[in-house]
């Protein structure tokens, strides 16, 4: 009999509720802030060397939260600098919000922006069949390799589109986070149909040295509150279920026996720890940086 099991990203208002109750729980914002504090300014201090312009790819921008960020570390690098920002954002709802927010920022002038409502491959595939290729002197891609068909043509892509100092900033789970225990384990049983795959900073290397790509790896440590995931019934548990597992309603049309050792799991130093009688799971985040 087929699994009533659906991939979560079939219903995209869930998706987004969980992702909101993720971002909630977790550390996974504050983390990458202290990123762009603390190590962006060395990552970005040749990237515009001499430019008057600098040309900016945010690939997966979403809602743009982190990206005005970047932005402003940018800006306070290269103040006399005009910054050509464009974002590749599939989700008019999320480009939506990006422009709401560049329009209650402030200290924009000089910025840019231009966004695409597409995604990665078919920016690519628009590019080529324009026979166009600009060239980038910083792209980021946080959080979003997930969504695209083939990793390593669409990293090779977008680092072939880099200026000669340019950057290329890529973030995403690490190999060492509670996901790649519970990916590596169980992601078969999980209902994906194609809409998302599991890649981790463990993958990353492999890939980018048998392109012949150089690479930093930065580790950033985060974790997030799954203790409402044990109380049976529980909305937020269950929401955060389906975020754990990319699955519609989880706890609902999970197999018994899959639910049960999954559970289970979750419990283990492998993907958390108890901490006062909470159970934190392991979100840490793996940065590989490259350069031309």
């Amino acid at each position: 009999m087929a699994s009533p099991m659906r991939s979560l990203l079939t219903d995209p208002d869930r998706y987004l509720q969980s992702f909101r109750l993720f971002l909630e729980r977790s550390t996974e914002h504050q983390c990458m802030q202290e990123f762009v504090e603390r190590q962006l300014p060395d990552v970005i201090a040749s990237i515009g060397n001499g430019k008057s312009t600098i040309n900016v790819l945010s690939v997966g921008g979403g809602a743009g939260e982190m990206d005005l960020q970047i932005l402003s570390k940018i800006r306070a690098r290269y103040p006399g600098a005009t910054i050509n920002n464009e974002v590749i954002e599939p989700s008019a709802d999320q480009i939506s919000k990006y422009k709401e927010r560049v329009a209650q920022a402030s200290n924009l002038e000089n910025i840019k922006f231009t966004w695409h409502k597409e995604t990665a491959y078919e920016y690519e595939s628009r590019m080529n069949a324009e026979k166009k290729t600009k060239k980038w002197d910083f792209i980021h891609m946080i959080q979003m390799l997930y969504y695209v068909k083939d990793v390593p043509a669409t990293v090779r892509y977008f680092h072939s589109l880099l200026e000669s100092q340019g950057k290329l900033l890529i973030i995403l789970v690490s190999g060492k986070s509670g996901w790649e225990t519970l990916w590596k384990k169980y992601g078969s049983s999980f209902p994906l149909e194609d809409l998302c795959c599991y890649v981790s900073s463990g993958d990353l290397p492999r890939m980018l040295d048998s392109a012949g790509l150089k690479y930093q790896l930065y580790e950033l440590p985060s974790h997030m509150d799954i203790t409402s995931c044990f109380i049976e019934g529980d909305k937020d548990g269950e929401l955060l279920l389906d975020f754990l597992t990319e699955t519609l309603d989880f706890a609902k049309t999970a197999p018994p026996e899959l639910k049960c050792q999954l559970m289970e799991e979750l419990r283990k130093p492998g993907c958390s720890e108890n901490r006062d009688g909470k159970v934190f799971f392991n979100n840490n985040l793996g940065v590989p940086l490259q350069q031309p």
